[in-house]
């Protein structure tokens, strides 16, 4: 039953996730791929989107992926299973230990966490900029250069530097998204 599959799946990814959404990007690419879920091409569009739309980027792509899969029912049951875990953890936290921070072993461990979970998101930020720029999603595949896309990305940095040079501020994230969204539309079609 693909409920219960993607509950399943979408509360491991929860339950042995850690570093946010962005860290779970590359637990939920692995999964979805596997079981054939949606193509590299498709958990980009929907990666974009998620990002773009309010809330947690990893709840938005469960919803996504369970939608695509089971529509409203598979929705809910992607999305309360990758919540779950987290927030039976908090509320554990909250209840039993009220200054969590304060325990050096605490202090350790999310201190010896913090470089896995940069290497994930490096990790998946290459995979999929190796994907959205040049078509290559594993070893072996032919080379196809978006040029569109690499221009795109160009012209966003380009503006990015260019707005934190004048302004001094860095440019907003909503911005960034609004104004490639609508690039997109028009050069890409």
């Amino acid at each position: 039953m693909i409920y219960l599959r993607l509950f399943l799946e979408f509360l491991e990814i929860g339950a042995v996730s850690f570093g946010g959404g962005y860290g779970m990007i590359s637990l939920i690419r692995e999964v979805v791929l596997e079981n054939g879920w949606l193509t590299e091409e498709e958990l980009l569009d929907f990666i974009a989107v998620a990002e773009s739309t309010p809330g947690p980027i990893a709840v938005n792509i469960a919803t996504f992926i369970g939608s695509s899969q089971g529509g409203i029912l598979g929705s809910a049951a992607a999305t309360f299973g990758v919540v779950l875990p987290a927030f039976v953890i908090i509320l554990l936290i909250a209840a039993v230990l009220k200054n969590v921070h304060k325990y050096r072993p605490v202090q350790g461990f999310i201190e010896g966490i913090k470089p896995a979970v940069v290497a994930l998101i490096t990790g998946t930020t290459i995979v999929m900029g190796l994907s959205a720029f040049l078509g290559f999603d594993c070893v072996g595949d032919a080379i196809a250069v978006n040029v569109k896309a690499i221009a795109l990305f160009a012209v966003l940095v380009v503006l990015s530097t260019v707005f934190k040079k004048v302004t001094g501020k860095n440019i907003s994230p909503i911005a960034m998204i609004v104004f490639s969204g609508v690039i997109g539309v028009i050069f890409m079609g």
